[in-house]
């Protein structure tokens, strides 16, 4: 994260400054996702073809 940043998903990425208010903390770039709720659906579309792997965890 530290080389290359913090890339916020989900709605809580569309929370007003929050990238902003992040990146002041962490003193870290942060980037909101083009689209950053349907990264999530994708993400998660992506776990289920792997449940096998996650199950074993």
């Amino acid at each position: 994260m530290i080389d290359h940043g913090i890339v916020l998903t989900g709605g809580g990425a569309q929370l007003k400054s929050l990238d902003s208010v992040i990146s002041d903390a962490t003193k870290v770039p942060v980037f909101v996702a083009q689209d950053p709720l349907e990264c999530v659906a994708i993400g998660t579309g992506e776990s289920l073809k792997n449940i096998d792997v996650l199950k074993k965890h």
